[in-house]
């Protein structure tokens, strides 16, 4: 019989030890979650990822039977956050929800000359939630009734007329920027720590103009604070109905979405992988208190996962690299 030392360094000379660390990850695996498992929003509360973070995350906490906290890590348009989950444990207990310009910060990252805080592939798509158009607004007091007197404006007063975002080169930047382009129009980008804030300094006068997404804007729009101009859908969006999108308004280039989806560090086991996939699927079909919650932002769900949203996060990603390449270095 070998002392315990000595067994243990048997074993490992023959290579058994690696299959009992294995089996040990099966065993985690199979325990997973065994406690809190954090849902980062690389923006300040307010914005469109949070309003879909904190019913989704509620909802998770039922299926999960463990808490999920949403933490707010806002910072440089959504790069601190994104990259603090890139670069976390792949244990499937720090997930990230994240907006379209999860995939142009990279890019614009270099455009600035910088090494990019994380790349995409540092990321594995799970689950998108919500798909929304973004719209336009300002403030009810603005001269502006329509979109066309908007742009009238602008053509007059180069630069003169602000719009707010998100942060350079965020989804509420790139939105924008697709319109001024179509138009032929020079707004002044004022550019903020995230869509929440950017819709506050909307609110407060110290903006004249917001490409928003619609679950934050619906309701001061309701309320009768905003007005919406027009918005970037195919289609008019629910809760706008009044409100013509641009391709109606003659710039048939001019779509686009705010989308908000689950993603987790890249190494994440497939195993822990599929368990939020399932859990996101399951409360995304059948939680009424998630789906009335998305419903009364104005922001229904509008889910995907699997090969379907890699695919469409893959070619939504391409479409928005080329629109910030358009754009440019951002002095």
């Amino acid at each position: 019989m070998l002392p315990r030392r000595g067994l243990v360094a048997a074993l490992g000379a023959t290579g058994m030890l690696p299959f009992a660390a294995h089996a040990q990850d099966n065993k985690a695996q199979e325990r997973w979650p065994s406690r809190a498992a954090q849902m980062i929003v690389a923006f300040p509360p307010g914005g469109q990822a949070d309003v879909a973070a904190r019913p989704t995350a509620a909802a998770l906490e039922r299926v999960f039977g463990q808490a999920v906290p949403v933490v707010n890590r806002p910072g440089a348009g959504g790069i601190l956050g994104s990259a603090s989950v890139a670069r976390a444990a792949p244990d499937g207990y720090t997930a990230l929800m994240a907006l379209s310009s999860l995939g142009v910060l990279p890019e614009s990252e270099r455009i600035m000359g910088r090494a990019p805080a994380y790349t995409v592939d540092q990321l594995a798509p799970v689950a998108r939630i919500t798909a929304d158009p973004t719209v336009l607004v300002v403030p009810t007091g603005a001269p502006w009734r329509t979109l066309e007197e908007f742009i009238a404006d602008a053509k007059r007063r180069p630069g003169a007329i602000t719009f707010g975002s998100a942060g350079n080169y965020s989804t509420l930047h790139v939105a924008m920027a697709m319109l001024t382009g179509s138009a032929g129009i020079d707004l002044l980008h004022v550019p903020f720590q995230g869509g929440g804030p950017a819709l506050t300094g909307l609110l407060s006068g110290t903006l004249d103009s917001l490409a928003s997404g619609p679950g934050p804007a619906l309701p001061h729009v309701r309320e009768g604070r905003l007005r919406a101009l027009g918005c970037w859908g195919r289609e008019r969006i629910p809760g706008f109905e009044t409100v013509p999108t641009f391709i109606e308004q003659g710039h048939p280039d001019v779509e686009f979405y705010i989308w908000s989806g689950v993603f987790l560090p890249a190494a994440t086991p497939a195993a822990i992988q599929e368990r939020w996939r399932e859990a996101l699927r399951q409360v995304c079909a059948g939680d009424e208190a998630l789906r009335r919650a998305l419903d009364a932002a104005g922001s229904p769900v509008a889910y995907q996962d699997g090969e379907e949203f890699q695919r469409f996060f893959r070619d939504d990603t391409a479409r928005l690299v080329r629109a910030v390449q358009r754009i440019g270095k951002v002095d």
